[in-house]
């Protein structure tokens, strides 16, 4: 194992996998966690959640958004919902209901501490209405007795006439207790000041349509933060696939979860996909046969370490690729520069 892999600590045993996708074959009907593009308003607006949206809209009505959910295709369903249900208390809210102190009576009425609030940092912005909407809650790490979920979102907050389109990515961590899963803190995306003029690959990628990326993944570009053989392989996977990125640099945990060992996300080299042409990867109703040849691609693209629900055989380096309960969700995709 490579200091940079990306295989979290004494996972999750293999029988608990098993079951998790047995239950989705037999429950999930193909149904996925992902979310739908938000609604027009009844006055008919709306807000676009397209990553190109402008930033403030005059006028405009707040999206509709529906609650994000796991279904049983997930190794732990539970762990996702506790999360995901922290973060849309903390980040929506109705007219006249904004400000820290009324995110703790939220917070306090799923049961969890109030003090979680302080750790919103943009989640939490000062605005007289919010809403969210979940793209997608995937694993930063799940182990026997703590957890990393990575819930990416969008979020619209209205400041008197203007409606202004933002988001971020927050790893949530958990630990499991006899009474059940519990969040323990949050931990915002950071993805650093834009630059003025970002490199050549970064814009190519910002502009690419097959290349879908949520706020926190459109900043990491934007700041110049990205090393160029991430881009350089976003683009080339973007010939074949059209591609839901989930994390790239900011919001995932700075050393692989369970481990000492520094993650390649933070510094820059490596994203995750969660969806490959609509398809998303933790659906059971996805063609593994699709997912491999991502995988492939994504190692001939020039990634050393490739993870995800499957295991593909070969690999021109030790290791090349790998699968385990974290990566039941999405597919990593990391460079050693």
């Amino acid at each position: 194992m490579t200091d940079g892999q990306e295989r979290a600590g004494r996972p999750v045993g293999r029988r608990a996998v098993l079951l998790g996708m047995a239950g989705a074959l037999l429950g999930a009907a193909g149904c996925t966690g992902a979310a739908p593009e938000p609604k027009p308003s009844a006055s008919g607006s709306t807000v676009s959640p397209s990553p190109t949206a402008p930033p403030t809209s005059t006028g405009a009505a707040l999206p509709r958004t529906t609650p994000w959910r796991p279904t049983s295709a997930e190794v732990h369903p539970e762990v996702k919902r506790r999360a995901v249900e922290l973060v849309e208390a903390i980040g929506a809210w109705p007219s006249g209901r904004g400000g820290a102190s009324a995110a703790r009576a939220r917070v306090t009425a799923q049961g969890l501490p109030a003090a979680l609030v302080v750790q919103a940092g943009p989640l939490l912005p000062s605005a007289d209405e919010a809403v969210l909407q979940v793209v997608d809650a995937q694993y930063g790490g799940i182990l026997a007795d703590s957890a990393s979920v990575l819930v990416v979102c969008r979020q619209w907050t209205r400041h008197g006439g203007a409606v202004r389109a933002g988001g971020t990515t927050v790893d949530v961590r958990l630990a499991r207790s006899r009474t059940g899963w519990t969040v323990t803190a949050l931990h915002p995306a950071r993805p650093g000041v834009p630059e003025a003029s970002p490199p050549a690959g970064a814009r190519r990628a910002l502009a690419d349509s097959r290349i879908v990326l949520p706020p926190a993944a459109r900043a990491d570009l934007r700041s110049g933060q990205v090393h160029d053989s991430v881009l350089t392989a976003m683009l080339r996977l973007a010939g074949t696939y059209r591609m839901y990125i989930s994390v790239v640099r900011s919001g995932h945990p700075l050393d692989v979860f369970g481990t000492s060992r520094p993650s390649d996300h933070p510094r820059g080299r490596a994203f995750d996909v969660w969806q490959i042409d609509g398809h998303a990867v933790v659906d059971p109703a996805t063609p593994r046969s699709l997912v491999e040849r991502f995988m492939r691609d994504a190692a001939a693209a020039g990634s050393y370490n490739v993870g995800g629900p499957v295991l593909p055989s070969g690999g021109s380096t030790v290791n090349q690729f790998f699968s385990d309960a974290t990566h039941h969700d999405h597919v990593h995709i990391g460079f050693r520069a």
